[in-house]
């Protein structure tokens, strides 16, 4: 008796067997693996001991009062009161009517300084990506490049603060380069201990964190999409009006957020540059916790989460960073 074979047909790899035999073979050497449940679990658990009951405890600190050296676990809104509004908020003959505590004038100081950093942020950062990933052709350069932009990560974020006090105080390097070229008859006062410093020193520390998402995504910008419309006459402007600008909204998007929810948390650098003469929400969490007012610490750091909640929020609004991937 003859054993017919099952039919062959061409497949990627030759002849295959139809039907049945396919099938055992492929169901062979299925193995089952671990559920969903077991491969989010890790990830679940750093989540919530790590992100959701520090973020619970913030809450219910919030809450409690403070006795000076410490809290109790006794319920109260006055924190939130203090935050919220002046003792003469509701005077009509005090100065103080209707104006905004400290609190939240140091919440709105710390969001003109981010929005103002991220400005000049995007305008030095989106030129050193576009230059990176356009105008350099070789791959092995482009990364040695990128690489040489990423040094200031290699040392330490205290050490590049500091770094700015030889460099722009009354006998810093700057003063000392005015007046070699002859521009001042003395040195300037400006430069350190001020908003301009404190600027310059932010824009430094963070521009890297938008350089990287930028340069990634610039780099996906498929060149023949470029040709093509060069071919059709459009203009360099055009063509980075119409391709390149809006294939490069999502990176523009994350670097963005990525400086901005570094730059809302910032104390540091106010302190180390400015000298501690501004303050930030972030400086005022870390007066009150070196007291020991931990209640309004935390309602400080609830109402800087918030804040951070809503900018993101707004950057993601405008660029949806999803469909544009």
């Amino acid at each position: 008796m003859v054993q017919i074979a099952p039919p062959l047909h061409n497949g990627l790899i030759g002849d295959q067997p139809r039907g049945g035999a396919a099938a055992e073979a492929k169901t062979a050497w299925r193995s089952p693996g671990f559920s969903a449940g077991w491969l989010i679990a890790p990830a679940g658990l750093w989540l919530l001991v790590f992100l959701i009951v520090p973020l619970v405890a913030i809450i219910v600190f919030s809450l409690w009062t403070s006795t000076g050296h410490g809290m109790k676990p006794e319920l109260t809104l006055l924190n939130y009161g203090e935050f919220f509004l002046a003792e003469d908020f509701f005077d009509r003959d005090a100065d103080g009517f209707l104006v905004p505590t400290i609190f939240i004038r140091t919440l709105g100081t710390t969001i003109k300084y981010t929005f103002t950093v991220m400005f000049f942020c995007l305008l030095l950062g989106y030129p050193i990506a576009y230059f990176l990933a356009m105008q350099v052709r070789s791959f092995k350069w482009q990364m040695a490049m990128f690489l040489i932009a990423l040094v200031p990560f290699w040392t330490s974020y205290l050490i590049r603060a500091v770094a700015w006090l030889p460099m722009l105080g009354r006998r810093g390097l700057l003063n000392k380069l005015l007046l070699n070229l002859d521009i001042v008859d003395k040195p300037v006062k400006f430069l350190l201990y001020s908003d301009f410093g404190y600027t310059m020193a932010l824009v430094q520390l963070y521009v890297v964190l938008c350089v990287g998402p930028m340069f990634f995504s610039l780099a996906k910008i498929d060149g023949a999409i470029l040709e093509a419309a060069r071919d059709m006459g459009a203009s360099p402007f055009q063509i980075f009006r119409e391709i390149i600008g809006p294939l490069s909204l999502p990176g523009v998007a994350i670097g963005m957020i990525f400086i901005f929810v570094m730059l809302m948390g910032e104390f540091a650098t106010a302190v180390v540059v400015y000298g501690g003469m501004t303050s930030t929400t972030g400086t005022v969490i870390l007066n009150y916790y070196a007291i020991a007012n931990y209640p309004f610490a935390a309602v400080n750091a609830i109402m800087l989460m918030l804040a951070m909640m809503i900018g993101v929020t707004m950057i993601l609004r405008l660029v949806n960073i999803r469909k544009e991937l």
